[in-house]
């Protein structure tokens, strides 16, 4: 497979895609943040590292599954010489949560999901198998996090939104200084997450975009849990499940 690199220039930040097998990794730069992605499972999962020039990071939402998945997550980690401060979950549907376990006891860290996440995740465990994931391990949460709060690690302070609909107790991770927003399955670059999944419920997911996310400034880049990254602003304007035109 050629390499393909796309490049967008900012005052803020650099943002840079590298498509390569056997999975898609992208690399975001910000000046006070960086967020490296790297696509897991069958599913094209999104994994994220988010870091600062401390060298304290957090994982969010692991779906390494394979060995050799979780080799090249450990490998990204080992190259930066971070040290990881938390597992986070934004919900906990059964592709964002296959590398948990694996994440949880190689940094001997606390893993954080919302509380009403809790029965999602322990759902996966007896459905799993059905998925082709027979050796899949349960990680049991350490702690619940709720809208409101702040969550730090270094420099860095992610304000926890809670963005329910695509999963009951869905939150996104929100660093306002580099206006990067980390929201797992709500909103993707022209289309919006499923709600036909247990928990999920159409009317909410909207809410959820319109009264929290499309209150962001427009310039914020979202990262979702599957595919390209995208802008608030440009998703107001231009998706067609909930532009503001269709309101």
């Amino acid at each position: 497979m050629k390499e393909q690199k796309y490049t967008h220039q900012s005052k803020m930040r650099r943002l840079a895609l590298i498509s390569h097998k056997p999975s898609v990794l992208y690399f975001y730069d910000s000046i006070m943040i960086q967020i490296q992605a790297l696509t897991f499972n069958p599913f094209s999962e999104n994994t994220y590292v988010v870091y600062d020039e401390t060298g304290a990071g957090v994982v969010i939402d692991p779906g390494c599954y394979e060995p050799e998945e979780r080799a090249e997550l450990a490998k990204f980690i080992e190259s930066k010489d971070l040290k990881i401060k938390y597992l986070l979950n934004t919900h906990c549907h059964i592709d964002h949560v296959l590398g948990n376990d694996f994440v949880k006891e190689k940094y001997r860290v606390p893993f954080l999901i919302h509380a009403n996440e809790e029965p999602v995740l322990k759902a996966v465990k007896a459905y799993a198998p059905s998925y082709g994931f027979a050796i899949y391990r349960e990680a049991t949460p350490d702690q619940f996090i709720r809208e409101g709060e702040e969550l730090s690690f270094g420099t860095t302070k992610f304000s926890i939104l809670f963005l329910p609909g695509h999963a009951p107790g869905h939150v996104g991770f929100y660093h306002a200084e580099s206006k990067s927003l980390l929201s797992g399955d709500v909103l993707f670059e022209g289309s919006i997450g499923r709600t036909d999944l247990p928990g999920g419920d159409h009317k909410t997911l909207i809410e959820s975009i319109r009264k929290k996310m499309f209150t962001l400034p427009d310039e914020v880049i979202v990262y979702p849990g599957h595919g390209n990254p995208t802008t608030i602003g440009e998703e107001k304007l231009t998706n067609p499940y909930c532009a503001l035109s269709l309101s």
